[in-house]
């Protein structure tokens, strides 16, 4: 449950919006040159080059089970701390749209409805409200599994190394 005031930053898959603690954003880039890389699973696009490390990045359209689309214009890399089973955990999620940053109030967040719901309610921390607008706060740290960003972070060492079949020029 969300107890205290929190700034979040929103973006969209299709016409969903999500919204995500500002504090594990580090930083929102334009969707640049993705290496692919072997094995990885699905919703892995593979990594980039963000300042010399390769960043793995995740297709969040498909982690969510929505159809992939190509990207435009709008469509930004959000790169995102995470801290699993105590270990920290940069990865990048593609989205169709980063819109902004808002402060939401506990009085307007609910807890996610238990049934008819669309999504993974293991995934989401709650309902925001704003004016008549309704928003799916997401805890990302339960987005990703702890095995699947194990695999993650050895698939981001192995191009790092240069162990995988990818350029990071």
């Amino acid at each position: 449950m969300i107890a205290e005031i929190a700034q979040y930053m929103t973006f969209k898959l299709g016409n969903e919006l999500f919204a995500i603690n500002v504090a594990q954003v580090r930083e929102v880039l334009e969707v640049s040159t993705i290496t692919k890389v072997p094995t990885a699973p699905d919703y892995m696009r593979g990594v980039v080059n963000v300042r010399g490390k390769a960043i793995p990045v995740v297709d969040l359209r498909s982690r969510f089970g929505l159809p992939v689309i190509a990207d435009t214009v709008s469509t930004r890399t959000i790169v995102m701390e995470l801290v699993i089973d105590g270990e920290t955990t940069v990865l990048g999620g593609i989205a169709d749209s980063v819109h902004e940053v808002i402060e939401l109030d506990p009085a307007n967040i609910n807890p996610p409805p238990r049934i008819a719901m669309r999504w993974r309610t293991e995934f989401i921390q709650g309902m925001g409200r704003r004016g008549d607008e309704f928003m799916i706060i997401l805890d990302v740290n339960a987005v990703f599994a702890s095995e699947e960003l194990a695999l993650v972070d050895k698939l981001a060492d192995k191009s790092a190394c240069g162990q995988a079949e990818v350029s990071l020029a």
